[in-house]
């Protein structure tokens, strides 16, 4: 039975239809991933699932109790509370019931025939299960850790910026596990690092969610399901990204000829998709393979684990192969032993680069390390602390998310046509203005629409729509995919591709990064590394390398250990008391055993546990199975110095 059914759902706004008698149903461990057009509906069909918008026409059927949450976009916390404090306040639900889980035990014991306790105690038992509460206290601590709170465990949540507020309100939510959690864009405001940590979150969780996101890696990884609102109406696609394309191909397929061009992108999509797939299971197979391998390797030699690290980090790291071609092109920047700090902090030292013609590189990297401040360097916005920058007679075209140049009060076609008429140039072509914005999505009635009524999605589409009517050398971009449907990402990738200036783009979407880039520059403990490797690969190196330090820390702490026993056994010899232990301990671990199962029987026998207690049989189990477990552990050592001593 569905968790929640849409049926036959009608919602307007004004005449605009955005849902047209859709039917829509979420079942439970489902993994839905919403696609669709910026203002297409995608938001209000969450909205309408969580309860805060009514319907205009149908019904909503949810089952009772369910629980259904929802991402809010511009969360709002108590003054007083700190960022632990509302993690922990966010969670008090599971904090609760296992309070209450430990005072029922308790009150077992005294009453252990209750049926009134123990049938409670069932229920907290399922409801902290249903939550995977029981080490609550070590999810919150991964979350601190992984999206970068740590640091500000303590501060009021108030006082942090709206990405930081953004990143405390999704760990709250994804730790309270509610029946149905809806996300709507949840990795905005995340790195990379942050991404894949979600990613496993959300998938170990075995939850119920539906999400929007233009992220096509998150997508294809965590959706069960794919849904794409188009025209008011709804269509399924079971799994993820990929099938998404391969069976909206099929469709498209089947449809008129004005659909060639987008069919066309679509094909390309997949197949560019389906190689990549192909070969991250490869590498990820391989990857598996070569570590346990390097576990068993490490055993004889442990030199090996740093000779494959070296091979990983030299791969990582690989040269450009472009020789004299390179000369040839036309040099945009050249970065000499550039330095930069910010108050006392190193950012990055030593940069040594050049930007040729034609280059796409994309600067990767956790928040905070550096990334769009060398953007304001190369445009000039922000000095350095040493070294040179060399900067060619270039013209630079720079997209963030101000969309400077864009006024509120203008319409489409005054911003395009500032005096007069319908034609604008676009890259040495003319063009009818809506023939260049039906490009980008927008359809011919939106000419004589003010700015002031787009969606910021629709914003930043205007906004790009604006850019590419000029002739630049060098693009610079700032998280672009921000606040993009995934039909208009497509787009900025074509206009990219075939862009023959240099671009440089900050970018936390690892689909765009590998699909738009032919080279990184990786920031790296205060470093920037130039890497020739896609960027999924290049984090897939990451992850390799951090398995081989673990079994190389797993190791090292093992020869410490041997050598620290060693050194203990070398002049030893065995005390008259653990002489007096390896002799009589056998025979009264052996004792405590047959009374272990001894006990356990009687607990299942009404005829010994209604006469002797159950309470007392129960008592006398734990302390015996208390002294087995020091017994044993005593024995054990003891024994092991006697065989080193050997």
């Amino acid at each position: 039975m569905a968790l929640v059914d849409l049926i036959d759902v009608t919602k307007k706004f004004g005449s605009n239809v955005v849902l047209d008698a859709v039917n829509f149903s979420v079942n439970d461990k489902e993994r839905i991933a919403i696609i669709g057009k910026n203002g297409g509906g995608k938001s209000t069909l969450m909205k309408i699932l969580c309860g805060i918008y009514e319907v205009d026409d149908g019904r909503v059927v949810t089952q009772n109790n369910i629980n259904i949450q929802m991402l809010e976009q511009a969360p709002k916390f108590s003054e007083n509370l700190s960022v632990k404090d509302v993690l922990r306040n966010e969670a008090k639900e599971i904090y609760n019931a296992i309070a209450e889980y430990g005072e029922i035990l308790d009150q077992i014991a005294n009453e252990p025939d209750d049926k009134d306790l123990l049938a409670y105690q069932d229920r907290l038992i399922k409801f902290i299960d249903s939550k995977d509460g029981w080490n609550i206290d070590n999810k919150i601590e991964r979350i601190l850790v992984h999206f970068k709170l740590k640091e500000y465990e303590n501060r009021s949540a108030c006082t942090l910026s709206g990405g930081e507020i953004r990143r405390v309100a999704l760990g709250g939510l994804i730790l309270k596990k509610p029946d149905i959690l809806l996300l709507d864009e949840p990795t905005n405001h995340l790195d990379v690092y942050m991404v894949k940590f979600l990613e496993e979150f959300l998938l170990n969780s075995k939850q119920t969610i539906v999400f929007i996101s233009h992220d096509r890696y998150f997508i294809d990884r965590l959706a069960t399901r794919c849904v794409e609102l188009e025209d008011g109406h709804l269509s399924n696609f079971d799994g993820g990204y990929a099938n998404y394309l391969e069976k909206k191909q099929e469709m498209l397929a089947s449809l008129q000829k004005s659909h060639e061009t987008l069919l066309k992108q679509l094909k390309y999509e997949e197949e560019w998709l389906r190689r990549g797939v192909k070969a991250r299971l490869k590498r990820n197979e391989g990857r598996k393979a070569r570590i346990l391998a390097m576990r068993e390797e490490a055993k004889k030699n442990p030199g090996a684990i740093r000779k494959v690290k070296l091979e990983l980090e030299r791969a990582n790291k690989s040269f450009n192969k472009g020789g004299l071609d390179e000369n040839r092109k036309k040099m945009l920047f050249e970065f000499k032993s550039v330095t930069k700090k910010q108050n006392e902090k190193t950012l990055f030292s030593n940069f040594n680069a050049r930007v040729l013609q034609g280059e796409r590189i994309g600067i990767v990297g956790a928040n905070g390390a550096g990334k769009s401040t060398l953007l304001r360097i190369m445009l000039g916005e922000s000095k350095i602390d040493g070294g040179e920058i060399k900067r060619g007679d270039i013209k630079i075209g720079y997209f963030d998310q101000s969309r400077t140049g864009i006024s509120d009060d203008k319409s489409l076609i005054e911003i395009f046509c500032p005096n007069g008429g319908d034609h604008i140039m676009v890259r040495g072509h003319y063009m009818h203005v809506y023939g260049y914005l039906k490009n980008f999505l927008f359809p011919k009635e939106f000419l004589d629409k003010p700015v002031s009524v787009l969606s910021g999605g629709e914003r930043n589409r205007l906004a790009l729509a604006k850019l590419f009517t000029q002739e630049f050398d060098c693009l610079i971009l700032d998280e672009p995919t921000n606040d993009l449907d995934i039909a208009t990402i497509n787009i900025l990738e074509e206009y990219l591709m075939s862009f023959e200036g240099a671009v440089i783009v900050v970018s936390h979407d690892r689909y765009f990064v590998d699909k738009i880039t032919n080279k990184l520059w990786a920031f790296e403990n205060g470093n920037i590394d130039q890497i020739y490797v896609p960027y999924s690969e290049y984090l897939e190196y990451e992850d390799e390398i951090k398995e081989l330090d673990e079994i190389e820390k797993e190791f090292d702490s093992k020869k410490t250990n041997d050598a620290n026993k060693k050194e203990k056994t070398q002049s030893a010899k065995l005390s008259y008391k653990q002489s007096k232990i390896l002799e009589e301990y056998p025979a009264l671990i052996e004792a405590l055993e047959i009374r272990i199962k001894e006990l356990n029987k009687a607990l299942s026998t009404p005829e010994i546990y209604q006469e002797v207690g159950i309470q007392t049989l129960f008592e006398e189990l734990e302390e015996k199975k208390g002294d087995l477990y020091n017994m044993e552990n005593e024995y054990y050592e003891v024994l092991s110095i006697a065989e080193n001593l050997k």
